[in-house]
């Protein structure tokens, strides 16, 4: 049984980051989104609702588990015994920052392999960053998430604007 695991603040979570899990759920036994903590960025959502978005955007995959972590990412694939360690590729600007982490994650733990998927190509402006600062501005993003984030950020700036 092979067990990836799919690590992200996923802020929110995006089409395309479910296009990945679904490449990645008909790729390993078991997939497991690992929703990050990351001290370092201001999230628009917390921790436990970024975690259930994913859960419920996620629900109709049978072998896809969603978490949260904190911590290095090399630990917590160590506990859900994944072997690898799955990322996506929107754009060529993304490779280099992904390859010193894939380097990184390899010295920290030679046994966990990282593995790049690139989204549907609809899919490869789309960012979690991108789909926030459109929301935050009333802008409509239901084409890039799913209905009940699309909601979940209405709700988020609407109240920002009130």
């Amino acid at each position: 049984m092979i067990t990836a695991i799919y690590p992200g603040t996923f802020d929110p979570i995006t089409n395309g980051h479910t296009d990945i899990v679904r490449r990645a759920a008909k790729l390993f036994d078991k997939v497991v989104v690992a929703v990050a903590l990351n001290a370092g960025k201001e999230p628009a959502c917390t921790l436990e609702r970024r975690v259930e978005l994913a859960e419920t955007v996620l629900a109709e995959f049978d072998n896809v588990e969603v978490k949260s972590f904190s911590g290095l990412l090399v630990d917590q694939a160590k506990q859900e015994n994944a072997e690898v360690i799955l990322r996506g590729l929107r754009a060529v600007s993304d490779l280099e920052h992904e390859f010193q982490l894939a380097g990184m994650n390899r010295r920290l733990a030679p046994d966990i392999e990282t593995m790049f998927l690139t989204p549907a190509e609809r899919y490869t402006f789309t960012s979690s960053s991108l789909v926030r600062n459109v929301a935050a501005h009333g802008g409509d993003v239901s084409s890039l998430v799913h209905p009940i984030v699309e909601q979940a950020l209405k709700d988020k700036y609407s109240m920002k604007t009130e």
